[in-house]
């Protein structure tokens, strides 16, 4: 048999393999942290099923179960090479269901040790959710400074560091969207609690960001924690930000750069936008990007209180500086 217990209780094992037997639609657009999916039911039969258990359910679980156990018959090998007999196997399904329970009882009838998670990714998100009401005990070193200011690289380099760009595959401006599309909001947050709950830092850096990080939002007691941080200024070299923006954004295709630049039309002059986008056509990259600092330079709000200045031009003196500051 299999063992069945709530999130908190889930959490204390520490599993060979942790399946998520949801279709890969659903796995894909998010998941427990280090989860692999043997699904149950793929995203075609899945829906199948879904719709003919309105209309029949014991047609519906008939289906569904030689479904399962085609897939099943298909994964076993698989699982075999990845964890021997006996392994510690965690299984979660959408709302703790019949994908789970089905799957739980086949491997544990091979010999597997297997916990089944009361209430599935379901349960998992609620936990979650409430987490994120919660004050956070972790002290936040905020950075902050104008755009390319070095930021970003500082943060990557440290490793008492909370990298949320990173996190949301986005840069945090109006032209951040340049390395694909972003997760899912609940994917995202699954990064950041998994981040959170355990820090294991005493002190952490972060970058200052608004709530809102391209399409995704930050949930509030992080947000407000970063608001109560103790605020580093970063300041640079006009040059050197201007050689790290066009190091990390260019080459921009010409669509993308007239549709961000859309995305700023509301906030800047029909003239500065006519001469803006006259720049980027002639290829006069450094001239465009002085003019996108202008812009967002005046906007960037900077904070009433600032802790610590360092001087970012330096990326190695700065980190130093920084670690100094978290001694």
């Amino acid at each position: 048999m299999y063992k069945e217990v709530n999130f908190e209780d889930f959490l204390t094992y520490n599993f060979d393999l942790l399946i998520d037997v949801r279709s890969p639609k659903e796995y894909h657009h998010a998941h427990i942290k280090n989860a692999q999916n043997y699904y149950a039911l793929n995203d075609v039969e899945f829906q199948e099923i879904g719709t003919l258990y309105k209309k029949n359910k014991g047609l519906a679980k008939a289906e569904g179960a030689s479904y399962i156990c085609k897939n099943m018959s298909e994964h076993i090998l698989k699982l075999y090479q990845t964890c021997k007999i006996g392994s510690l196997v965690g299984i979660y399904c959408a709302r703790g269901g019949k994908r789970s329970k089905a799957v739980a009882l086949i491997l544990a009838e091979l010999g597997y040790r297997v916990v089944r998670l009361e209430g599935g990714y379901k349960a998992y998100r609620s936990y979650v959710s409430a987490f994120f009401t919660k004050n956070l005990n972790i002290e936040f070193l905020c950075l902050c400074g104008n755009t390319a200011s070095g930021k970003s690289d500082l943060i990557q380099s440290l490793d008492n560091a909370l990298n949320l760009e990173k996190l949301a595959n986005h840069q945090g401006s109006s032209f951040g969207k340049i390395y694909g599309e972003q997760p899912s909001q609940k994917a995202f947050e699954d990064e950041l609690f998994f981040f959170l709950k355990d820090c294991p830092f005493q002190t952490c850096f972060i970058e200052a960001e608004s709530r809102q990080i391209g399409n995704l939002t930050l949930p509030l007691n992080l947000y407000n924690s970063m608001q109560n941080a103790k605020k580093i200024w970063c300041e640079c070299d006009m040059n050197l930000r201007i050689q790290r923006v066009l190091k990390h954004y260019t080459p921009m295709e010409k669509d993308v750069f007239y549709k961000n630049v859309e995305k700023i039309s509301p906030y800047i002059s029909k003239k500065f936008k006519s001469k803006l986008c006259e720049n980027f056509e002639n290829n006069l990259l450094e001239q465009c990007i002085k003019m996108l600092f202008e812009y967002y330079d005046k906007v960037y709000k900077k904070p009433t209180k600032i802790d610590y200045f360092i001087d970012s031009s330096n990326l190695e003196e700065a980190k130093k500086n920084l670690m100094s500051l978290n001694s």
